[in-house]
């Protein structure tokens, strides 16, 4: 079968190769792949910057949708014909984080799902939600997930909360969706008028066009009335962190996901200490938590905001679409 493999670090060394057909072993099932998404962290991998010590050739590729087509003995948890979505961080299915989670994703430790058929341990797949295609049920299980755990699962989002959303990704995105959804009022901030329209037509209470307003977290607090919002969703690092901190109320919580700007950041600590902030690192979810954003996503009947779908040969360009910071997901497409 053919599968899109790293070679070394570097976009030019994603090449499509022919690989030998897998086979489920016991309590491991084979699916047919017929879409991925690709995430933030799937450009870091390339560039090298996720994982220095990463093994060549491996697949790349985390977040796919799926057909059941071979099982192996002992599962009990899928039926062939069933469809499926890969869990990103493929060994924590419940219970608190050890450390490692993101560590044992596919493209990174395993090989990843850029190919025609993947096989996984039963326990690292969910139900994928009826209401969506392939192509926009493939891009649930990283993003969905990380925003679902920041918001809801730590953060215990009530409906009168504020919610601030940083950029116009994919986690912020569905940030927005699930905040909107659950009642809270919603701020997002881009540097695109465009994007911000588009996160306005996903229900954002208010924009900010951090370009024009450089000191944006004082027209956060303007929103708010001089209270500061509930939470945000950091995903810029570098000195934005502590402008979020200002942007934020006492007690309320920073979920750092992303590090667009800078993987460092000073932070004043008398004034978190102050504000009795809690910041914390969000990464991804477990199984558990994937499943109940799931069910609730499909109570919602909501649709997830695809950028771009690229078909299978033309995945160079996906991510160099990916590069250029797009609204929503980028998809390939693969059966």
């Amino acid at each position: 079968m053919n599968a899109w493999r790293l070679t070394g670090f570097g976009l030019d060394s994603l090449k499509l190769q022919d690989v030998p057909d897998p086979s489920p072993g016991e309590g491991e099932v084979l699916v047919q792949v017929h879409a991925v998404a690709l995430n933030y962290r799937d450009k870091l991998l390339v560039d090298g910057n996720y994982n220095p010590r990463l093994e060549f050739p491996i697949t790349q590729g985390a977040d796919a949708c799926g057909t059941v087509v071979g099982l192996g003995h002992g599962t009990s948890r899928f039926r062939l014909g069933d469809r499926v979505l890969t869990h990103y961080a493929t060994h924590w299915v419940d219970g608190p984080a050890q450390g490692k989670e993101s560590l044992y994703s596919l493209g990174n430790v395993y090989q990843g799902a850029l190919a025609k058929y993947l096989v996984l341990r039963e326990q690292a797949l969910v139900n994928a939600p009826a209401h969506l295609s392939n192509e926009e049920a493939a891009t649930l299980p990283c993003a969905g997930v990380t925003a679902w755990q920041a918001l809801v699962e730590k953060g215990n989002l009530q409906p009168n909360d504020t919610v601030l959303l940083q950029g116009t990704g994919g986690v912020s995105l569905f940030g927005l969706q699930i905040a909107h959804a659950m009642g809270a009022t919603t701020i997002v901030t881009s540097s695109s008028e465009i994007k911000l329209q588009g996160a306005q037509s996903l229900g954002a209470d208010f924009t900010i066009n951090y370009r024009q307003t450089p000191d944006w977290e004082k027209e956060v607090l303007a929103l708010t009335e001089k209270r500061g919002v509930d939470q945000i969703l950091e995903v810029v690092g570098g000195e934005n962190l502590a402008r979020s901190l200002r942007a934020l109320r006492p007690e309320g919580q920073i979920s750092i996901i992303g590090v667009l700007e800078a993987a460092d950041a000073r932070l004043p600590l008398f004034t978190t200490i102050q504000k009795l902030a809690v910041i914390r690192g969000i990464s991804t979810g477990p199984r558990v938590a994937l499943e109940r954003f799931i069910r609730h996503y499909e109570d919602w009947g909501l649709h997830p905001v695809v950028d771009a779908i690229y078909e299978f040969n033309d995945t160079v360009a996906a991510y160099r679409h990916l590069e250029q910071g797009p609204l929503g997901k980028v998809v390939i497409r693969i059966a």
